[in-house]
Formats: C-alpha cells, sequence, structure tokens
C-alpha cells in the first residue's frame, strides 16, 4: 500500500517539530539535528521536516511505495502524465537509501516516488547525474536534482 509523501522546509526545526507532534498526537519517528519525521496510519502519510537552509513551505510532495512493483506502477503513471521522470537507484537523502524517480507537476512542484531500501547514517545530497539536472531543473527542495 503506497503512502503519501510531503516534506516542508521550516526555519526552526524545534518548533516544528512541537507543532507537529501536537497535531499528529505523537512524536515523530526519525529525529535529527536538522530534521524530523512522523510515519503516521491515520491519515497513511510520510510527514518530514527539515531545518537545511532551504526555502520555507513545501519543499516537495511523493509517494512512498512499499516495494519495487509499486514503484514502477507509480513510474509509469508519471510517464503516462508526460511528465519527464528522472531515476535515482541507491540514492541516500533523508537518512535512507531509496531507489526514486523525480518529476514536476505543470505548476513546477517537485514529486518524488520512491521505495525505501534502508537507513543511513548521515542526511545526504543525492544528486541526478549531470544529464538528469539539464533535463529536471528543481532547484531548492531537498535532494531534489538542480539545475546548477
Amino acid at each position: 500500500m503506497k503512502r503519501f509523501h510531503v516534506h516542508v522546509a521550516v526555519e526552526d526545526l524545534a518548533q516544528g517539530v512541537t507543532f507537529y507532534s501536537a497535531l499528529f498526537g505523537c512524536e515523530p519517528s526519525v529525529r535529527r539535528d536538522d530534521y524530523a519525521k512522523w510515519m503516521l496510519e491515520d491519515p497513511r502519510v510520510n510527514f518530514a521536516i527539515s531545518a537545511r537552509g532551504h526555502a520555507v513551505g513545501i519543499n516537495h510532495l511523493g509517494i512512498q511505495a512499499e516495494d519495487a512493483a509499486e514503484l514502477a506502477e507509480i513510474e509509469a503513471r508519471v510517464r503516462r502524465a508526460d511528465a519527464h521522470a528522472v531515476e535515482q537507484k541507491g540514492a541516500a537523502c533523508c537518512y535512507a537509501r531509496s531507489d526514486k524517480y523525480w518529476a514536476r507537476d505543470p505548476a513546477g512542484v517537485a514529486w518524488e516516488a520512491f521505495h525505501t531500501l534502508g537507513e543511513v547514517p548521515m542526511f545526504g545530497e543525492d544528486r541526478a547525474s549531470p544529464r538528469a539536472r539539464r533535463t529536471i531543473p528543481i532547484a531548492g527542495a531537498c535532494c531534489v536534482p538542480d539545475s546548477k
């Protein structure tokens, strides 16, 4: 079963954790100095915040797949929507290693489709290949391929 993903960049992580913990009725399932994540069942969402110098607000949206088959299904949907998808295999970002696809919606919002393979001990700063950066410029978001 897929899970909706929201990543919000915040100015003050402690304030964000306090607010979202109260809103969701629970503490984060992952907490680092610059990052927090809630894996909620009701609503079924992977909600993350980070304080890493990005513009404050919605950083990116996504869909977390439970397995490789679900990820392939999501990637096929993205392609049917005529959106160019950038593939990242084994990407290290947000304290996790994942296989993922990135796309932009018509409004320019970054969307991440991913299957988490495991944890990594650092936030990571994975980036797509130079070719991918030229074809899908999504600057200013956490771990999102950029145009630089």
